[in-house]
């Protein structure tokens, strides 16, 4: 099996599941590289441990089988800068907070991917945003796509900002409020949730708008196929405005048409046959729960 091991940061809540995560694949001899960056600071905070039968990788190709993500689900959302549109499978192992994309706790490393190598998982397909902008901004045409959520937001001021939006070419409101979320399933449980926005399971064919902070008190969360395409433009007291992809940020002047649809291909995770959507929904959200039963 060859994997990649990808990882942001190297500190107290990470050095035991990295240490858990090499020592299992040196002993099943896998094909292992780590992304360089994440190597060299591992090599720096952790200079005794010797990790030189690991080769490094600053890109990926389609020979590999998996790509392991060490962090939390912020971490994922970087990783997937790596794996773009050429299929490899996902998985990570939550060393952060929430993890509702990063599910193999500590203590569950070794089973997991003992489970992993007998073949016994399965593959979950995310949908992806995809965006474009006229004038053209080198900063996202690079990475242009995101898995959970494209947001605009003001930038540089406590003024609200107007995000003018249409849904295939019909108007369908000014947002005057701090931005505007667009969120795919798989970001509907992330900044979109918090700001008041519903749960959308990972399969359905859907995107998400959410206001953030609206002004306009009638204004609502509203569902749309994820076949729409959305045209948004800002207008506000500042010149320009923010607009992020998951956790990576461009500055844009005002008046700049913004383009979002569904991109042309997906990411894949991949799911332990114990781990479902639903039986997330009520570990991480605590659904269902009450002091009272």
């Amino acid at each position: 099996m060859k994997v990649a091991v990808f990882g942001r940061f190297y500190n107290k809540t990470t050095t035991s599941s990295v240490e858990t995560l090499f020592n299992y694949l040196i002993k099943k001899h896998a094909d292992a590289y780590i992304e360089t960056e994440f190597y060299n600071l591992i090599k720096e905070q952790a200079p005794n441990k010797n990790y030189s039968s690991f080769k490094t990788f600053d890109t990926l190709n389609k020979s590999f089988d998996l790509l392991v993500s060490v962090g939390g689900d912020g971490t994922i959302l970087r990783a997937i800068t790596f794996v773009k549109d050429i299929d490899i499978p996902i998985i990570g192992i939550n060393t952060g907070r929430l993890g509702f994309l990063a599910t193999i706790q500590v203590d569950q490393i070794e089973q997991a991917f003992e489970d992993i190598i007998n073949g016994k998982y399965k593959i979950s397909e995310r949908s992806l945003l995809s965006v474009e902008t006229v004038p053209e901004n080198k900063d996202i045409k690079a990475l242009n796509f995101a898995l959970n959520e494209i947001a605009v937001s003001r930038k540089n001021t406590t003024s609200m900002i107007t995000v003018e939006t249409y849904l295939n070419g019909e108007y369908l409101t000014s947002y005057w409020s701090d931005g505007l979320i667009i969120s795919s399933p798989t970001g509907s449980t992330g900044y979109s949730l918090s700001c008041g926005g519903p749960v959308i399971t990972p399969d359905a064919n859907n995107f998400v708008l959410t206001p953030i902070a609206p002004h306009n008190l009638g204004t609502r969360p509203l569902v749309i196929p994820d076949s729409t395409e959305i045209h948004l433009k800002v207008t506000g007291r500042e010149e320009q405005h923010l607009v992020s992809l998951d956790s990576r940020i461009a500055t844009l002047d005002n008046g700049t048409l913004i383009k979002i649809k569904k991109a042309p291909f997906k990411i894949k995770m991949l799911d332990l046959l114990n781990e479902s959507f639903l039986d997330t929904l009520r570990k991480k959200l605590l659904w269902g729960e009450d002091k009272r039963n």
